[in-house]
């Protein structure tokens, strides 16, 4: 795993670089045995480029899956993820856009399908947070831009997909600790994340019948570009102290999560959420 005692200096750019950290996140763990759970499938990633989402692209493509990846513009870091997974002997398209864009979100979907063969399994990721200490220093820009990103895309993405998803797809929602409890400094972020959260549950009981399932997975502290493109130094040299685990996860440390919501094994599971955060009890 990534040495925990050395943290790199903030980044002052939103989404971060991951090719600029230092230490680097650790994507999948050198123990990590796949046993072909998703051969064959094909899975559309969002912020799939570095963090949490490269973790879990990287863990698809291990367990046979093709993977097209949304990012931003964060292109060192897309396409080193493309090259990870192409040395698994998988696809990997790389998608660049702003996930605000609805007319982007149902255009990636199209392009997934035409090139890929079709779409499997949707992973809803992509995010953004601003802190502000005040609340009412969330201005009417900063909040439509968090709810774009954070929610509103994650409509427009399965909105789109769902005209392609057959019986036994999945839909995996990224939501976050900070939905089920206090985030003083991160109003509109951790508001956007109770949505997801609901959207999830609404969702997952609306396709029960088309038997399309839909859950998610709510991290807590995690070692990712977006942390050091958020917080001051000081914050993210104390990053993921405050957990039962005393320390920050690795993005490796998410991945099977999202493959088990992926495969067969979890195929009595729909509208729940999966709570990997070192360690904090929470309800829901």
């Amino acid at each position: 795993m990534a040495e925990e005692t050395k943290r790199p200096e903030k980044q002052n750019r939103q989404p971060g670089i991951e090719a600029e950290m230092s230490p680097r996140p650790e994507y999948i763990k050198s123990t990590y045995k796949p046993a072909g759970k998703l051969a064959d499938k094909v899975a559309l990633i969002t912020g799939g480029d570095s963090g949490i989402a490269r973790a879990v692209s990287v863990h698809y493509a291990s367990e046979g899956a093709d993977i097209a990846i949304v990012y931003l513009d964060e292109d060192v870091d897309a396409i080193e993820t493309q090259h990870i997974v192409q040395s698994y002997g998988r696809k990997c398209l790389l998608i660049k856009g702003d996930v605000k864009d609805s007319s982007f979100c149902k255009k990636t979907i199209q392009q997934v399908v035409n090139e890929l063969g079709g779409l499997n399994i949707l992973v809803n990721n992509a995010g953004m947070q601003i802190p502000q200490k005040d609340p009412k220093s969330i201005d009417e820009d900063q909040l439509v831009a968090t709810f774009r990103t954070n929610i509103f895309a994650y409509f427009y993405f399965a909105n789109e997909a769902l005209n392609y998803m057959h019986e036994g797809d999945v839909i995996i929602n990224t939501t976050s600790v900070t939905a089920y409890r206090s985030s003083p400094n991160l109003i509109d972020y951790s508001s956007t994340k109770g949505a997801i959260t609901s959207f999830t549950r609404s969702l997952a009981t609306n396709l029960v019948d088309r038997k399309i399932r839909v859950n998610a997975v709510a991290p807590g502290p995690v070692w990712t570009p977006l942390i050091v493109a958020t917080f001051d130094e000081e914050k993210i040299k104390k990053f993921g102290s405050e957990t039962a685990m005393k320390r920050a996860g690795q993005p490796s440390e998410l991945g099977p999560a999202y493959v088990f919501l992926a495969s067969d094994d979890s195929s009595f599971i729909t509208g729940q959420v999966i709570h990997v955060n070192g360690g904090e009890v929470v309800n829901g």
